[in-house]
């Protein structure tokens, strides 16, 4: 852990306003939300500045005594000088801690900035040396590795503030704004929710596996799927599907993340890729089915509290090269088609079972 001072348990009285920094991917930042829960419930004195990028604010609304502050990374805080008036900017918030729970370039560069002023800095240890020995190909060594939710709260111990992640409680589920009403129409059926996309494709169902499970769960009719997405072609593709079963509805471009936030928190259960929708949904305590290709939870990015039941592997005997990567960026000859060791009954099946 990386550090300029050092607070302790006995002294952590001094501190009553820590910024914790944490700027992407949406998966990671909603990781930060159940620690941050955890920490603002067990040491109510304290004020938390959350640094991070507008888009997340509506995910720490229903935190008290955490406040966001945006950082525009490709504005007034771009490159050494616009970290320089962050830094500044962050100091006459009179900050007394900072939490990096991030640990890139532009964190270490504001850790220097900090350290000249005097401000504690406890920084993430990303644990690089166990995630090498697990994603290598010759003697690996597969073992659970901590989360990340707790590689998190190591940072606030470090501070002088000990986390019992499993003193963590959901927040209640959000109110369903009216848009979303509109839109998925009345809670009639069992709302299904399900995210087929991750940033990378060893990462996504087949989608003809996939028109398999949408095929077998939307025919039930008690089941409402909604299915939920990213870009322009994914839009595309989900909107097709909307057309093709009964049940289905896209809310792709449809929702401001707030709205959306509020669905995910009503869903019944989600299905997910290794991805951001399967982190958001367990912030709500709802059931997250997650279907892994050549990434692994043993690596740390299972969604919080989840069973690991709910996670659907691949035939790890055909394929023991898994986890080939923490991202899910390194596919290795013969891998392209891990997921198609893994039969849609047994996704269904799953689903079913959390209904």
């Amino acid at each position: 852990m990386s550090s300029s001072g050092d607070l302790s348990a006995d002294n952590s009285g001094k501190v009553q306003h820590i910024l914790a920094i944490r700027f992407s991917a949406m998966g990671d930042v909603a990781m930060t939300v159940p620690v941050l829960s955890v920490l603002v419930h067990k040491y109510p004195h304290l004020n938390v500045t959350v640094l991070t990028k507008h888009f997340f604010r509506p995910l720490f609304s229903h935190l008290p005594n955490v406040t966001i502050y945006e950082a525009d990374l490709n504005g007034v805080h771009s490159g050494v000088i616009g970290l320089g008036t962050l830094a500044t900017e962050l100091r006459d918030e009179e900050i007394d801690a900072v939490a990096d729970l991030h640990d890139v370039l532009r964190t270490n560069v504001l850790r220097s900035l900090f350290y000249f002023y005097g401000i504690p800095f406890k920084q993430i240890d990303k644990g690089r040396a166990e995630k090498k020995a697990i994603t290598r190909e010759n003697n690996k060594e597969f073992k659970q590795l901590k989360s990340s939710h707790q590689r998190y709260a190591d940072v606030f111990e470090n501070l002088g503030f000990p986390l019992d992640l499993s003193e963590y409680s959901p927040p209640p589920k959000r109110k369903l704004l009216s848009k979303v009403y509109d839109i998925v129409g009345k809670q009639s059926q069992k709302w299904l929710g399900i995210a087929p996309f991750a940033q990378h494709d060893s990462k996504c169902y087949p989608e003809d596996l996939m028109e398999e499970v949408l095929a077998t769960l939307s025919s039930r009719g008690n089941i409402k799927i909604i299915l939920f997405g990213g870009g322009a072609s994914e839009k595309e593709k989900l909107e097709n599907w909307e057309q093709k079963f009964p049940n289905v509805i896209s809310v792709v471009g449809k929702l401001r993340f707030t709205e959306e936030l509020s669905l995910i928190s009503n869903l019944d259960a989600m299905l997910s890729m290794d991805s951001g929708n399967a982190h958001l949904a367990a912030i709500y305590g709802v059931p997250v089915v997650s279907i892994w290709g050549v990434t692994h939870p043993y690596t740390g990015f299972k969604a919080f509290n989840q069973p690991m039941e709910n996670c659907i592997l691949p035939d790890l005997d055909l394929y023991p090269k898994i986890p080939t990567s923490v991202y899910g960026n390194k596919v290795p000859e013969g891998y392209e088609d891990v997921m198609r060791s893994i039969p849609p009954e047994k996704v269904i099946q799953k689903v079913l079972e959390n209904l």
